[in-house]
């Protein structure tokens, strides 16, 4: 194992501590116990808090976007391990407002049940507390880590769009229903051509030859649907688009919004390619691409592959993906 890491068991730690150095304009980090980071004006008054978290690992989800526009607070927990109910508690505390706070968990099991157990304490202490369940993968119905589908990609989506609507003003409800709108309508789907190490551990978390590629996988390289020879990126493309689009499912004429994701270790150049095929695709289906993002936002460490979401449009949905955020790794209109 070759990593730029000093002691394998405070990985998480120093990482948050380099991240808030360094976007110390948007962010504040609570580095002791309970362990989160929070919107450096937070709480914003009279404004809904959007609170989400997970295992580390993912970067720049989630702490990426705290910031305006998006999360209010992100809870990191150990690399691929849900962070414990205590810090979660301490996020919503600290950021709420009055207004409530929402809730933005990736279905993982233990995300869900820490979550839960959070905000049963939240609201015991007096916070209305909201929690929408992001479930946006195709691939498996049922994983390692899930009953259901997995929350990948698309949690970007949700907590960006979910953002907007509690910035603009929105009550608790409404913030809810929104962030469970886009999930509804967002799939994804994505694909491992290498696995990838987490520190503690010291070796890959899972095994692919030189020539196999996993399809489907999750965002801690867990297993998907099947495992392939190499082949071109326009078929692997294909093998991840025909399931997305099958299962909402989407339809000529549908407006989109596209996000390829990068797994970690992919480079910009094949990106592009996945997403000039993606478009490609589309325009054939008559399916119209208003909103794209490109580039590593919900990864899994140093991982090789790549994801492709689609979120179904409309124009409310389009007018807050357009609205202005303020985060480290997401930026518009300001």
């Amino acid at each position: 194992m070759k990593k730029l890491i000093n002691n394998p068991e405070e990985v998480v730690r120093e990482t948050v501590r380099g991240f808030a150095l360094a976007h110390s304009s948007i962010v504040v980090a609570e580095e002791e116990p309970p362990f989160f980071v929070r919107r450096k004006d937070a709480p914003v008054d009279g404004k809904v808090a959007l609170v989400s978290g997970g295992g580390s690992g993912h970067e720049p989800l989630h702490a990426g976007f705290v910031g305006a526009g998006m999360l209010d607070a992100a809870v990191p927990g150990p690399v691929f391990t849900s962070p414990t109910p205590d810090p979660i508690l301490a996020a919503a505390k600290a950021v709420d407002a009055g207004a409530g706070v929402l809730f933005i968990v990736k279905n993982y099991t233990g995300d869900v049940l820490n979550f839960e157990t959070a905000a049963d304490l939240a609201l015991a202490e007096g916070i209305e507390v909201e929690s929408v369940i992001v479930d946006d993968d195709v691939a498996v119905k049922d994983s390692l880590f899930t009953a259901g589908r997995r929350g990948v990609a698309g949690t970007l989506l949700v907590e960006k769009i979910a953002g907007a609507a509690a910035e603009r003003g929105d009550d608790l409800a409404s913030v809810a229903e929104v962030a469970r709108r886009v999930n509804g309508k967002t799939r994804s789907m994505g694909l491992a051509l290498t696995p990838c190490t987490v520190p503690h551990a010291g070796e890959p978390s899972f095994t692919l030859d030189d020539d196999e590629i996993e399809i489907g996988i999750g965002i801690h390289g867990e297993p998907g649907r099947e495992r392939i020879g190499i082949e071109p990126a326009d078929r692997l493309v294909d093998r991840l688009l025909d399931p997305i689009l099958e299962d909402l499912p989407y339809e000529r004429d549908d407006r989109v919004a596209v996000l390829v994701n990068g797994m970690g270790g992919t480079p910009g150049s094949e990106l592009y390619i996945v997403y000039r095929r993606v478009a490609e695709v589309l325009a054939e289906r008559g399916i119209h691409v208003e909103r794209s993002l490109v580039g590593d936002y919900v990864t899994s460490l140093e991982m090789q592959g790549v994801s492709i979401t689609l979120l179904q449009l409309d124009d409310e949905l389009a007018e807050l993906f357009d609205a202005p955020v303020n985060t480290a790794s997401l930026r518009w209109g300001v």
